[in-house]
Protein backbone atom coordinates (compact mmCIF):
# COMPACT_ATOMS: atom_id res chain seq x y z
CA UNK A 1 0.00 0.00 0.00
CA UNK A 2 1.75 3.27 -1.03
CA UNK A 3 2.24 5.80 2.04
CA UNK A 4 0.01 8.69 0.49
CA UNK A 5 -2.85 8.66 -1.78
CA UNK A 6 -3.25 10.28 -4.95
CA UNK A 7 -5.09 13.39 -3.67
CA UNK A 8 -2.54 13.51 -1.06
CA UNK A 9 0.27 13.46 -4.05
CA UNK A 10 -1.52 16.43 -6.18
CA UNK A 11 -1.26 18.76 -2.90
CA UNK A 12 1.81 17.75 -2.49
CA UNK A 13 3.30 18.57 -5.93
CA UNK A 14 1.60 21.75 -6.20
CA UNK A 15 4.03 23.99 -3.40
CA UNK A 16 6.78 21.48 -4.51
CA UNK A 17 7.40 23.57 -7.74
CA UNK A 18 9.80 22.07 -10.36
CA UNK A 19 11.77 18.55 -9.35
CA UNK A 20 9.62 17.60 -6.74
CA UNK A 21 11.44 15.13 -4.07
CA UNK A 22 9.86 12.11 -3.80
CA UNK A 23 13.30 9.85 -3.07
CA UNK A 24 12.68 6.51 -1.79
CA UNK A 25 9.03 6.87 -1.02
CA UNK A 26 6.33 4.33 -1.09
CA UNK A 27 4.06 4.46 -4.26
CA UNK A 28 3.11 1.22 -4.68
CA UNK A 29 -0.24 0.48 -6.20
CA UNK A 30 -0.96 4.76 -6.56
CA UNK A 31 -3.04 5.47 -9.36
CA UNK A 32 -0.80 8.82 -10.92
CA UNK A 33 -2.38 8.45 -13.97
CA UNK A 34 -1.95 11.85 -16.25
CA UNK A 35 0.14 13.74 -13.57
CA UNK A 36 3.50 16.12 -14.24
CA UNK A 37 6.30 14.46 -12.65
CA UNK A 38 8.99 16.05 -14.91
CA UNK A 39 11.91 16.24 -13.23
CA UNK A 40 10.91 14.33 -10.13
CA UNK A 41 13.41 13.05 -8.22
CA UNK A 42 12.06 8.98 -7.63
CA UNK A 43 15.51 7.63 -6.46
CA UNK A 44 14.62 4.44 -4.69
CA UNK A 45 11.34 4.96 -5.04
CA UNK A 46 9.02 2.04 -4.44
CA UNK A 47 6.42 2.09 -7.20
CA UNK A 48 5.35 -1.48 -7.74
CA UNK A 49 1.91 -2.03 -9.53
CA UNK A 50 1.28 1.88 -10.02
CA UNK A 51 -0.06 2.90 -12.61
CA UNK A 52 1.28 5.80 -14.36
CA UNK A 53 -0.62 5.60 -17.86
CA UNK A 54 0.10 8.88 -20.19
CA UNK A 55 2.23 10.19 -17.25
CA UNK A 56 4.57 13.21 -17.69
CA UNK A 57 8.77 11.91 -15.99
CA UNK A 58 10.56 13.83 -18.85
CA UNK A 59 13.81 14.44 -17.17
CA UNK A 60 12.92 12.36 -13.87
CA UNK A 61 15.17 10.22 -12.03
CA UNK A 62 14.23 6.79 -11.25
CA UNK A 63 17.35 5.88 -10.21
CA UNK A 64 17.30 2.29 -8.91
CA UNK A 65 13.37 3.02 -8.86
CA UNK A 66 10.89 -0.92 -8.29
CA UNK A 67 8.56 -0.15 -10.88
CA UNK A 68 7.80 -3.80 -11.36
CA UNK A 69 4.39 -4.52 -12.45
CA UNK A 70 3.86 -0.75 -12.97
CA UNK A 71 1.38 0.30 -16.15
CA UNK A 72 2.92 3.67 -17.86
CA UNK A 73 1.30 3.02 -21.29
CA UNK A 74 1.90 6.38 -23.26
CA UNK A 75 4.24 7.67 -20.27
CA UNK A 76 6.76 10.02 -21.32
CA UNK A 77 10.08 9.04 -19.77
CA UNK A 78 12.16 10.95 -22.25
CA UNK A 79 15.42 11.73 -20.67
CA UNK A 80 14.40 10.25 -17.66
CA UNK A 81 17.47 8.52 -15.28
CA UNK A 82 16.15 4.53 -15.35
CA UNK A 83 19.85 3.49 -14.42
CA UNK A 84 19.23 0.24 -12.58
CA UNK A 85 15.81 -0.12 -12.40
CA UNK A 86 13.30 -2.94 -11.50
CA UNK A 87 10.94 -2.92 -14.52
CA UNK A 88 9.77 -6.51 -14.43
CA UNK A 89 6.59 -6.95 -16.49
CA UNK A 90 6.17 -3.66 -16.99
CA UNK A 91 3.88 -2.38 -19.72
CA UNK A 92 5.40 0.34 -21.75
CA UNK A 93 3.47 0.37 -24.75
CA UNK A 94 3.59 3.79 -26.74
CA UNK A 95 6.08 4.69 -23.97
CA UNK A 96 8.65 7.61 -25.14
CA UNK A 97 11.52 6.33 -23.77
CA UNK A 98 14.11 8.62 -26.32
CA UNK A 99 17.41 9.66 -24.25
CA UNK A 100 16.65 7.93 -21.53
CA UNK A 101 19.49 6.31 -19.23
CA UNK A 102 18.04 2.34 -19.23
CA UNK A 103 21.67 1.11 -18.46
CA UNK A 104 21.53 -2.03 -15.68
CA UNK A 105 17.53 -1.86 -15.90
CA UNK A 106 15.90 -4.75 -15.66
CA UNK A 107 13.31 -5.23 -18.23
CA UNK A 108 12.59 -8.97 -17.87
CA UNK A 109 8.81 -9.67 -18.95
CA UNK A 110 8.12 -6.17 -19.96
CA UNK A 111 5.91 -4.77 -22.96
CA UNK A 112 8.16 -2.17 -25.25
CA UNK A 113 5.59 -2.46 -28.15
CA UNK A 114 5.11 0.72 -30.09
CA UNK A 115 7.70 2.36 -27.57
CA UNK A 116 10.14 4.74 -28.66
CA UNK A 117 13.66 3.92 -27.43
CA UNK A 118 15.50 6.73 -30.07
CA UNK A 119 19.26 7.74 -28.32
CA UNK A 120 18.79 5.23 -24.93
CA UNK A 121 21.38 4.46 -23.02
CA UNK A 122 20.90 0.57 -22.94
CA UNK A 123 24.11 -0.67 -21.88
CA UNK A 124 24.01 -3.98 -19.72
CA UNK A 125 19.89 -3.71 -20.28
CA UNK A 126 18.71 -6.78 -18.40
CA UNK A 127 15.51 -9.12 -20.71
CA UNK A 128 14.42 -11.98 -21.11
CA UNK A 129 12.32 -14.42 -23.54
CA UNK A 130 9.17 -12.91 -22.70
CA UNK A 131 10.18 -8.87 -23.20
CA UNK A 132 8.71 -7.56 -26.38
CA UNK A 133 10.12 -4.91 -28.27
CA UNK A 134 8.77 -1.71 -30.16
CA UNK A 135 8.30 -3.67 -32.91
CA UNK A 136 7.02 -6.98 -31.54
CA UNK A 137 9.77 -9.02 -31.70
CA UNK A 138 10.43 -11.25 -28.19
CA UNK A 139 12.97 -11.64 -26.33
CA UNK A 140 16.48 -12.51 -28.56
CA UNK A 141 14.50 -11.73 -31.46
CA UNK A 142 15.46 -8.18 -30.91
CA UNK A 143 18.28 -6.28 -30.23
CA UNK A 144 18.26 -3.50 -27.70
CA UNK A 145 20.58 -1.30 -29.84
CA UNK A 146 18.14 -1.73 -32.67
CA UNK A 147 15.84 0.30 -31.08
CA UNK A 148 18.27 2.84 -30.27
Amino acid sequence: MPEITRQQLILALIPAGPNPRLAGVNLQELDMTRLDLNGANLKQAAMTAARLRETSLRNANLFFADLALAQLPGADLNQANLQGANMTSCNLQGANLAGANLSSANLNDANLLNAIMTGANVSGLKFNQNTVWPDGKVGNQGNPSDYI
